[in-house]
């Protein structure tokens, strides 16, 4: 039995999930690494307890669902998946939550640490937090209705993180197309693989300072001044005005912000994308790439959870070279 259930009645565990573990080192690592049995044998309850804390999580707020997918999305994006982005500030070390993409924006962090504080309690010193983060995202595409994918696991919590590395290599919502595709295959993922993983916005929120530019810029245009797009358009300007307002939020997808579905490829294909660098998918004049991934999304749902899925996992395999250890603390390097 996995200790200390979050919330009395717990929502029922629909998976029969099996993971495994090997000795923990500091040495190197690769993909080749992690497989689907890694905790079977040293925590076997791992993915049972992470599933049970975010299903009380979600319930409790939709958002936390968001909230994990993005931190698994800009831990990778930067030295691989390491549970770096989760690194305080210390007098030796420089995190990450001050990038200019993670400043007031990022949020879970004290989900991380409650999720964390069972594993440990249940089975200390065994199971990473970048291996939390891949497999709370999971949980959280699930609980709003997304797709379900096996994760392989054994990744390692690196010592260091990179400020530097999270401001130059996690995408912008200001960036264009050509950018965009840039970074996601200097990670070795595909423009499939990007139109894909943008497609978790369907349950995303952005602040104003994200979203300004575009609605004061190019929106009329893109949606090509289409009565219902106008209405929609002065919401976000009644949220977003041009001075002040920053830390306003709206959904990116405005017809199911809550659920995760291909909804967010229609405002894409009417021109409406909240954030620049979603539009630029379908409207670039470089969309040839992309803009009919979103159209095959939008016709098709279970070929967007199906290519999610995969996506996720090919990211979710990108890994540290430098390898590291199973922090104690998502918070703090090992003494």
């Amino acid at each position: 039995m996995a200790k200390g259930v979050c919330c009395s009645t717990p929502l029922p565990l629909v998976l029969a999930l099996v993971l495994a573990t090997a000795a923990i080192t500091s040495s190197a690592q690769d993909s080749s690494q992690l497989s689907l049995g890694y905790y079977s044998k040293a925590c076997p309850t791992a993915e049972q307890i992470v599933r049970t804390e975010m299903e009380c999580a979600v319930k409790a707020n939709p958002r936390n669902a968001a909230f994990l997918i993005r931190l698994h999305f800009h831990d990778c994006f930067v030295q691989g998946c390491d549970g770096s982005v989760l690194l305080d500030d210390t007098a030796t070390l420089i995190g990450e939550k001050q990038a200019d993409q993670n400043v007031n924006s990022l949020q879970g962090f004290e989900l991380v640490d409650k999720i964390k504080e069972k594993l440990e309690a249940e089975c200390p010193g065994v199971v990473s937090c970048a291996d939390l983060l891949a497999i709370a995202a999971r949980d959280a595409t699930i609980l709003v209705g997304g797709p379900y994918w096996d994760v392989p696991v054994g990744r390692l919590d690196s010592k260091t993180a990179s400020l530097d590395q999270a401001n130059s290599d996690i995408p912008t919502p200001q960036q264009g197309l050509a950018t965009l595709i840039t970074k996601f295959s200097a990670k070795g993922l595909s423009p499939t693989d990007m139109v894909a993983l943008v497609g978790s916005h369907t349950i995303g929120m952005s602040r104003c300072v994200n979203f300004r530019d575009r609605i004061y810029g190019d929106f009329q245009l893109t949606s090509k001044s289409e009565a219902s797009a106008q209405v929609y358009l002065s919401k976000l300007k009644e949220t977003c005005p041009t001075d002040g307002g920053d830390d306003n939020v709206s959904p990116m997808d405005c017809t199911s912000p809550t659920v995760f579905d291909n909804a967010f490829f229609e405002t894409l294909i009417q021109g409406t994308g909240l954030l620049n660098s979603d539009q630029e998918m379908y409207s670039s004049l470089l969309g040839f790439e992309t803009s009919h991934i979103v159209e095959k999304y939008w016709a098709d749902s279970v070929s967007f959870f199906k290519d999610f899925s995969d996506s996720m996992v090919r990211m979710g395999n990108i890994t540290n070279p430098a390898g590291g250890e199973v922090r104690k603390n998502c918070r703090f390097a090992n003494a």
